[in-house]
């Protein structure tokens, strides 16, 4: 088995890599071959079949939905100026 050292990790990116570790009580070490075999395929992630059954209540919206929203809600993003005095 071959082994790799990785130098220059930045701190936000050793959080993340941290926190992911944690969240899935597994060691730095195999996060990170855990999430390099999933980004290269070789151990693919679990299939989401039934990830579409839930497609109705996940807030995904047409565009006419969102021009309908935009156009509902444009006065809240009017600023009065008197508010602030």
């Amino acid at each position: 088995m071959k082994s790799f050292t990785i130098h220059g990790v930045e701190k936000p990116l050793a959080d993340l890599i941290k926190d992911k570790a944690e969240s899935e009580g597994l060691s730095i070490n195999k996060t990170i071959k855990k999430v390099l075999e999933e980004y290269l395929g070789v151990k693919p992630q679990p299939d989401r079949k039934n990830l579409g059954d839930f497609k109705a209540f996940c807030g995904l919206w047409t565009q006419d939905d969102l021009s309908e929203f935009e156009n509902r809600t444009s006065d809240l993003i009017k600023i009065d100026h008197s508010d602030w005095q």
